[in-house]
């Protein structure tokens, strides 16, 4: 197969596919502030530009569809910033499952979520165990921060505590779209779970193990955590260089993978 987006396939196409080795991917994205510096498109602008870095890693014998990105999904914990683009996590999941019941219509039965947006993680979680029980689909959640960053290109604040618009999304950006950054605001943004660190929380922060639910101005007033201002267009490349790489990889595993090792009762 040539194509690698679901768009590009007439629809008498779908029949020559093979459900045990074609994989489908949904890219969940989100249109929301990212501080001062980046653009509300942040995570959408990620999310197509790691896919056209990730997509020639792909082997050619893999064969795997690229459904169209999902740009408005759950991100009410940027409401207080205006240009945030949300819809609620009940329409999010639902509009997921919905997606994966046309893939297996079109007679597919392996789906990958993948999310540039961390706000997706937990409604992507539910909308693939539904279609799991549901639909008997192999359906896999990821997150392109999941393949992981290059040793010794960021610093520990950034790892531990950059969530949002920090020095990673910030150098991503910077190799992605560069024109839309503006470094002049770009600054170190102090995530309050340093603050809470310094004065001597054990376990309670904003996020992590024992996280309480958040809106991203109680993780910092600007929006943002993370020092932005060490960012650069060398770091983001060698970033999208590593998880494109982790991201192939993945394609072969979920295409490896046999569909009856899935219990089916009766």
């Amino acid at each position: 197969m040539t194509a690698r987006f679901w768009g590009d396939l007439k629809s008498s196409d779908f029949a020559t596919l093979s459900p045990d080795r074609t994989v489908a991917v949904l890219p969940l994205a989100a249109i929301e502030q990212h501080g001062p510096h980046l653009p509300v498109s942040v995570d959408t602008t990620v999310m197509n530009g790691m896919l056209a870095e990730a997509m020639p890693l792909v082997p050619d014998d893999l064969d795997v569809l690229i459904l169209p990105t999902q740009a408005v999904c759950k991100s009410n914990e940027h409401l207080h910033s205006p240009g945030t683009v949300t819809i609620g996590w009940e329409s999010a999941v639902r509009s997921w499952i919905e997606i994966g019941e046309s893939v297996k219509r079109a007679g597919l039965r392996k789906l990958v979520l993948i999310t540039s947006h961390g706000g997706n993680v937990d409604p992507m979680k539910i909308a693939a165990r539904e279609l799991r029980v549901d639909h008997g689909i192999l359906a896999v959640c990821t997150a392109w921060m999941s393949f992981g960053l290059p040793d010794g290109l960021y610093g520990e604040l950034d790892i531990r505590h950059g969530i949002h618009a920090g020095d990673v999304e910030t150098s991503l950006m910077l190799h992605f779209r560069p024109d839309l950054v503006d470094m002049s605001r770009a600054a170190l943004f102090k995530p309050h779970t340093v603050t809470m660190a310094e004065e001597g929380y054990t376990h309670l922060r904003p996020t992590g193990p024992h996280a309480f639910a958040w809106m991203a101005q109680d993780v910092n007033r600007a929006g943002a955590a993370g020092d932005a201002s060490l960012a650069t267009a060398a770091k983001g490349k060698a970033t999208a260089a590593l998880q494109a790489k982790g991201f192939a990889q993945l394609m072969a595993d979920v295409a490896r993978m046999p569909l009856d090792t899935l219990y089916k009762a009766g």
